[in-house]
């Protein structure tokens, strides 16, 4: 039972057949002037159009990248390099994918200040510490659409507005929401918004930014002139084509997606609260993606729990999978409070279409039984006072 789908998404069936042409038969050079090549950049502008539809945007606004770590460093370097004689202050949340955190802080070796917005117990930028933060060096704003760790919105259409009203560029990181809740660019205010295919069941390794129409990047890339000279290379055209699909997919289900999936995470989280002592939910009750479940749980550790679930056939993880190999705790769970022992104790559940009621009373069956065992086997947990238990 997979239940990891912020870490990646199978690949629908309906996007893998329409790569699968772009492989073998239909494999030219989208930047060549002959046929094959004019075929494949057909197909590309047709993706195109399919990602703009799906976020309310023009298709000569999408710019098609290896992925979300790509795009981001593309609009954040971008801008950076781009505006660097008008200022060097850069504003950004204390719990952001490490795909622009590691880029604020590469650019703070590099004559940038950022300043990391404090996010509190449920995870969510407050407008006031953003006014407060901004001076007349401020050149950027890049806060995440959604956590992929523990699900929480952020409020990005007034963080736009104010960015608008300023005067300074506005990035936001959606992989994480594009697909699974409605996203639009004019309404979030927006210039510049991060996605990935391989989030939303398209293929690995592409990705797109959507860079507003007048807004200016500098290239952090050099080469030949693809994607308006801001992501040079020889286009990936069956990835191209998976991501529009995997985008045409998500447009056309998305409500009733969002919906089932809603229900299904609800009834998980209130299986697991009702039934597990001591047992608590992390980041924004409501204000979260309709898929995203990240518990923790008092005196047991959370990647012994991730075992022990796979070994009853779960699939689920402790935390992002960009950082589950760290034995650091996450900086997201400490960012909103958590002790380092409670934020080692935590489990990410992240739903998708395919799960069923039935593999959620599994999952709540798997996880009473394996936080006893653990707990049992838990020398915090035997020491502890009954009252605290």
């Amino acid at each position: 039972m997979y239940m990891d789908h912020s870490a990646t998404s199978p690949v629908d069936r309906e996007v893998f057949e329409a790569m699968k042409p772009y492989f073998v038969d239909k494999f030219g050079n989208a930047s060549t002037l002959y046929s094959m090549g004019r075929d494949a950049r057909k197909a590309m502008e047709s993706a195109r159009t399919q990602v703009a539809l799906l976020i309310g945007a023009k298709a000569e606004e999408i710019i098609f990248t290896s992925g979300g770590t790509e795009s981001d460093n593309i609009a954040i370097k971008g801008v950076a390099y781009r505006l660097k004689d008008k200022g060097n202050h850069i504003i950004t949340s204390a719990i952001e994918h490490p795909a622009v955190e590691e880029t604020c802080k590469y650019l703070e070796k590099n004559g940038f200040e950022v300043t990391y917005l404090p996010v509190y117990e449920e995870g969510i930028v407050r407008i006031s510490d953003l006014e407060d933060a901004i001076t007349d060096r401020t050149i950027l704003i890049t806060i995440m659409h959604a956590n992929n760790e523990i699900g929480t919105i952020q409020p990005i259409a007034e963080i736009g507005e104010i960015a608008r009203e300023k005067g300074i560029y506005f990035h936001t990181d959606a992989v994480q929401s594009v697909g699974k809740i409605p996203v639009n660019v004019e309404d979030l205010n927006v210039d510049m918004l991060s996605l990935s295919a391989h989030k939303v069941y398209g293929p690995k390794g592409i990705g797109a930014l959507y860079v507003k129409k007048g807004v200016r990047l500098e290239p952090i890339i050099h080469g030949g002139g693809h994607e308006k000279g801001l992501r040079p290379g020889t286009e990936n055209v069956a990835g191209v084509v998976g991501l529009g699909k995997a985008c045409e997919i998500a447009e056309k289900n998305l409500s009733y997606d969002a919906k089932y999936i809603t229900n299904l995470r609800n009834k998980l989280i209130k299986g697991v609260l009702d039934s597990v002592e001591q047992s608590y939910l992390n980041g924004h009750p409501i204000k979260r993606l309709p898929n995203n479940i990240n518990f923790r749980f008092s005196s047991i550790e959370g990647e012994s729990l991730v075992l022990h679930l796979d070994s009853k056939g779960i699939a689920a993880s402790t935390g992002s999978a960009c950082s589950s190999k760290k034995l650091e705790p996450s900086h997201v769970l400490t960012a909103i409070g958590l002790k380092e022992v409670d934020a080692h104790g935590s489990l990410r559940l992240t739903l998708g279409k395919e799960n069923t009621a039935e593999d959620i009373d599994h999952a709540i069956k798997s996880i009473q039984e394996v936080v006893k065992t653990l707990r049992e086997l838990s020398p915090l947990w035997c020491a502890a006072p009954d009252a605290e238990k």
